[in-house]
């Protein structure tokens, strides 16, 4: 069997001696299994900076997975990662224009770096293997290994929301970005909204077409692309509940929120996640429900991120005076009704937490998926379940529907929703829980992993159009085999096999 290679910004394999238990994330888990299974290999930046790059990879064996790491130069980090990736296409693709930084440098570290990785990444390719290219950061790899001579089969699969054709159309050289998605052989979604984004730059900016196996055209190439929605590790999950630390967290937090109904949110600090709008929401609610006010208290968590880009300083100190102002109205002397930590915990400190929470509040204002909410929903106890409340922009909710969903722009909605999640009877509870907890059961991320790895093994490669492969019937209908595949049917468990 064909190896499979996965490449991504940051390499992290599970790594109990140095992370400590339940500190990897479900994502990392199934990309290492499915490099376990394959004798694969993960690629990426080792996240160091040198004085002048070399190309010297370092090779590592780390709980059954060959890492190869690659450190970039501080000024390819500056325009590559701080630049491009996250002062333009982050913020672009989240419909933040106002926010999108556009400077010739930064495209040109983009275009550098992606380079750099090809090269470095090809000495390890062998003709059988195949290649997984993960997220916004890489988009211009696989053509960059096609001007080299790769054949293989290469996929792609991108994390966040693909936005409006009317958005991508204000990024200079939007067109260069998209033909070079054009040089792989699949490309993954996280929903089916912004897969129809896509096709829609493709067929109104460059009259691009759809043949009759659902094969995307343009640009003298052609490509399939398919909706596969990532989710968690729920059995590991379920384990990690239920283990010595969650169970530790639980109590305290517990003991901590005696008498009161705790409200979590758990996200980077972003502001994608719509944080400024879930503490005005929970403003709201306080004002509006003043014999409420001592019995909730909101818990809200935001590790720093990207704390070099001015965008991010700004949301922390408009987040620092908002809470600030919150709390100064509607604190007492025994009580605070924001409680706010801008550390990191390892997922089974939070899944204690997730476990304590009556409710969470998930409110980015643009997400590809957001996984917080699913985990979220497999920490529950079955008997009495807290609930999700998911904002209709996070891609997740397409699935989720159990949830109460809002429109995190309107305050009214975020207090309407905390309201009537907080005094919800357990009947109502339960069944809202099991309807969400039977879908994160079913799309779970290891049936993420093994779709995209299978259509992407049925992709016929460069120069191979209509050459029968391991999987005819799939080949004949790739958009009926991913729908299967995203089933539990025994012939989806077939093409698996």
């Amino acid at each position: 069997m064909s190896r499979l290679i996965v490449v991504s910004n940051r390499v992290n394999p599970p790594n109990p001696a140095a992370d400590g238990e339940g500190s990897v994330g479900g994502l990392a888990m199934a990309l290492a299994a499915a490099l376990r299974e394959y004798s694969g290999i993960w690629f990426g930046w080792s996240g160091k900076t040198t004085a002048e790059f070399t190309g010297q990879l370092n090779m590592q064996r780390i709980e059954g997975v060959t890492v190869a790491t690659v450190d970039l130069e501080e000024t390819d980090y500056q325009e590559y990662y701080n630049g491009y990736a996250n002062k333009t296409l982050w913020p672009l693709f989240h419909y933040r224009v106002d926010l999108t930084a556009y400077d010739r440098s930064f495209g040109e570290g983009y275009d550098r770096v992606n380079k750099r990785f090809a090269e470095t990444l090809l000495p390890l390719i062998e003709p059988d293997d195949i290649i997984w290219v993960h997220d916004y950061h890489l988009i211009p790899l696989a053509r960059e290994l096609r001007r080299m001579g790769v054949t293989n089969r290469i996929g792609f699969f991108l994390h966040i929301p693909w936005p409006a054709h009317q958005l991508v159309v204000t990024l200079p050289r939007h067109r260069q970005l998209v033909e070079a998605l054009f040089h792989y052989d699949l490309l993954g979604f996280q929903t089916e909204e912004s897969l129809h984004a896509f096709e829609g730059y493709v067929f109104n900016e460059v009259h691009g077409s759809k043949n009759e196996l659902g094969e995307l055209q343009a640009f003298g190439h052609k490509l399939h692309a398919s909706a596969f929605p990532i989710g968690i590790d729920v059995e590991d999950f379920t384990k990690i509940v239920t283990g010595d630390t969650a169970r530790k967290v639980y109590d305290r937090m517990m003991a901590h929120s005696v008498f009161r109904k705790m409200v979590v949110g758990v996200d980077r600090l972003d502001y994608s996640k719509g944080l400024e709008e879930r503490l005005i929401g929970f403003e709201r609610f306080l004002h509006d429900h003043p014999n409420l006010r001592r019995e909730v208290m909101l818990l809200q968590i935001a590790p720093i991120s990207r704390d070099e880009v001015e965008a991010y300083q700004d949301l922390r100190g408009r987040l620092d005076g908002l809470i600030g102002r919150i709390n100064g109205a509607y604190a007492e002397m025994d009580f605070t009704p924001i409680r706010y930590v801008n550390r990191s915990y390892r997922r089974d400190e939070l899944a204690g937490v997730y476990r304590a929470s009556k409710a969470a509040l998930v409110t980015p204002l643009r997400d590809g998926m957001n996984l917080v909410a699913k985990e979220y929903v497999a920490a529950q106890e079955p008997e009495d379940p807290g609930v999700l409340i998911l904002s209709r922009f996070a891609g997740a909710a397409r699935q989720m529907k159990d949830a109460l969903i809002i429109n995190p722009n309107s305050p009214e909605e975020i207090s309407d929703a905390l309201e009537r999640a907080l005094s919800m009877d357990v009947k109502e509870r339960k069944r809202r829980w099991e309807a969400l907890f039977n879908n994160v059961t079913r799309e779970d991320v290891t049936a993420w992993r093994d779709d995209f790895v299978a259509a992407l093994r049925a992709r016929p490669g460069p120069g191979q159009d209509g050459e029968t492969l391991e999987k005819p019937a799939v080949i004949q209908s790739l958009d009926v085999a991913a729908k299967a595949l995203r089933t539990k049917t025994p012939e989806a468990k077939a093409m698996r096999a």
